[in-house]
This record gives C-alpha cells, sequence and structure tokens, in this order.
C-alpha cells in the first residue's frame, strides 16, 4: 500500500463520521421539536376544554338561586330547604348537597333577590313573547301585502272586508247586528186560543243608514282573514265557528223600517225553525290567495242599504260588514 493512499482514507473516514454526527443531531432535535409542538396542541386543546368547562358552569350558575348571606356573600343553589336551626341545600358550584346554619342567612335579601330574578324571567319572557307575536303578525302581513287588485292599486294590509270602487279602496267596519222578536207576530200569538201562530225573529242593524257610503253600482269586494291560529285574536269577529272550506258570504239587501235595517227573519215554532227570510244578491266568490277571497256582483247593485254576511253552520254571523250604495247626484236644475 502506498503512503498516498493513507491520507485519503482518514479525510473519507472523518467526513462520514461528520455526517453521522449531523443526522444524529437533527433527528434528536426534530424530535424534541415534534414533541413540543405536539404538546403545544395537547395544552391548547386542555385550556379550550377547562374554558368551556367554565363557560358551561357559568352557564349552570346563573339558573341557579341566591342564598344570600348575612356577611355580604352568597351561595348559588338549585335549591334549599330549612330544617329547625340548619339549612339544607345543593350547591351549582359543587354538585353536592351542603348544610349551614340558619343563623347565616339573610332571609330578608334571599327573598329580595328571588324577587328580582323572577321580575328579570317575567321581563325576559315577555319580550320573547312579544317577538313571536310581532313575528307572526308580520308574516300574516306580509303574505299578501303586495296583492294588486287594479292597476297600480293594492290591498292594505291588515284583515278585513274592502271595497274596490276602480281606484279606490274603502275598508267596511263589522258591525253587530240584534236578533229581535217580531212584535206583531208576537201579538197574534198571544192572542190565538191555539198555538198554531208560528213565531218570527228579525235580524237588525240599528241605525237607518250604514256609514260606509260608496257611489259605484258594480263594485267589488276583498275579505282578508287570517291564518287559522288558536292563539291570534283576529280583528275579524264572528258568532260561530266558520267552516273548513273558506267563508260562506252572503251580500244581503236591507230592508229599512224606521231606525233600522232589517236583514233577514226567522219564523220557528215549537222551538224549531221552519225557514229563513232574506232578499240575498248573487255574487261568486274566488280564492285569489291564502286566506283572501274577492267577490264579485251578479248584477248591479240599485241604490241601497247592504250588508255582506258571513254564513255559518248554526245561521248568519251576528257581525256583519254594512254599507249603502248612494243613487248619482242630481244636479239642480236651472232656471
Amino acid at each position: 500500500m502506498s503512503r498516498s493512499s493513507v491520507p485519503i482514507r482518514v479525510v473519507c473516514l472523518v467526513a462520514f463520521a461528520c455526517l453521522a454526527a449531523s443526522s444524529f443531531v437533527k433527528l434528536v432535535l426534530g424530535g424534541d421539536q415534534v414533541s413540543t409542538q405536539r404538546q403545544t396542541s395537547a395544552d391548547t386543546k386542555q385550556a379550550a376544554r377547562q374554558d368551556s368547562g367554565d363557560s358551561a358552569a357559568g352557564a349552570r350558575l346563573t339558573r341557579g338561586k341566591k342564598l344570600m348571606l348575612k356577611d355580604g356573600n352568597f351561595q348559588l343553589v338549585r335549591e334549599y330547604e330549612r330544617k329547625g336551626d340548619r339549612v339544607r341545600y345543593f350547591s351549582l358550584e359543587r354538585g353536592a348537597w351542603e348544610e349551614i346554619p340558619a343563623a347565616l342567612v339573610d332571609w330578608e335579601a334571599t327573598a329580595k333577590a328571588q324577587a328580582e330574578a323572577d321580575k328579570t324571567s317575567a321581563a325576559l319572557l315577555g319580550k320573547i313573547h312579544a317577538q313571536e307575536e310581532a313575528t307572526k303578525i308580520e308574516t300574516v302581513l306580509d303574505v299578501d301585502a303586495s296583492l294588486q287588485v287594479a292597476p297600480g292599486i293594492f290591498l292594505p294590509p291588515g284583515e278585513g272586508m274592502f271595497a274596490i270602487e276602480g281606484k279606490s279602496v274603502t275598508p267596511i267596519e263589522q258591525v253587530g247586528s240584534q236578533v229581535k222578536t217580531d212584535k206583531k207576530t208576537f201579538l197574534k200569538q198571544v192572542l190565538s186560543p191555539i198555538p198554531i201562530v208560528p213565531g218570527k225573529r228579525n235580524v237588525e242593524i240599528p241605525g237607518a243608514k250604514a256609514k260606509t257610503r260608496i257611489s259605484s253600482n258594480g263594485p267589488e269586494f276583498y275579505l282578508r282573514e287570517a291564518p287559522p291560529d288558536p292563539d291570534r285574536n283576529s280583528s275579524v269577529h264572528r258568532s260561530s265557528r266558520p267552516g273548513e272550506s273558506g267563508p260562506e258570504v252572503e251580500l244581503v239587501r236591507a230592508t229599512v223600517k224606521g231606525n233600522k235595517r232589517q236583514l233577514e227573519s226567522i219564523r220557528s215554532m215549537f222551538g224549531q225553525d221552519l225557514g229563513v227570510e232574506r232578499n240575498s244578491i248573487a255574487i261568486q266568490r274566488w280564492e285569489v290567495a291564502a286566506t283572501v277571497y274577492r267577490f264579485t256582483l251578479g248584477e248591479p247593485l240599485p241604490p241601497g242599504e247592504y250588508a255582506l254576511a258571513e254564513i255559518l253552520p248554526d245561521g248568519m254571523n251576528l257581525y256583519v260588514w254594512d254599507f249603502g250604495v248612494d243613487g248619482p247626484q242630481v244636479s239642480p236644475a236651472k232656471k
């Protein structure tokens, strides 16, 4: 072997040793870095779980009652009971039953704190209920608030009956009618020795003229009802339960008698109704949207007093939409 090959071998061995040492250092440091990252991740998750547990504990504590102490502190409890000179309570903080002397409890402050908590809860429930009611009303009004009834004319929001005359929209108020016994028929029954004269009851509206007046003899009518909701009071009055297939509405011409308008007469005998008489005018019903109905006339309306009445299973609804049709105004003759 030549002398020149020995230094070359030494250099190669030194280089190999350096390379191995470098790889070992990287392996050790890399393992430590991975371990550090894993430990950091574990610590982060543990802290998150702890924060979540603290938040959950806080949420649980806020639902407890305050058992006020005379030193100004308090115990948050789920419930408590007084037994002689001791008070037993379930601590929400420690999740266990505990006891303290009753003399340490400030009962007046405890009652005051409970009253304030009840007041806050009631206010919160009232606010939530009001928001729910507002949501229901908005849902009802927004469903068909943009319903067009004539070119450029839209049905106003809210429930009720509306008369459409060209581009004019007139709300019609509901009024209450009365059922009264016909005096002449009652007198005949009293004078008759044999009870064969049938009784007669009249459905009447007080007053000779309706408050709402229209001038067109061919109006259309729109009725908007509220969606079925047993918890909501509707502005549309009924004297009985309605049918399930939509409102059965009739247009009735009233007979003016003195200071009242008679809508129908009901004849009866021995407590049984024999027949109903009313002057109905043909109309047709169209369902144009959910809970919105359109009524069109089958003939022109002459001047007079009228009422739109809903016919229910047990008879006419005593709350009707009354209106009057005024004839064309006659200009005074020129002299």
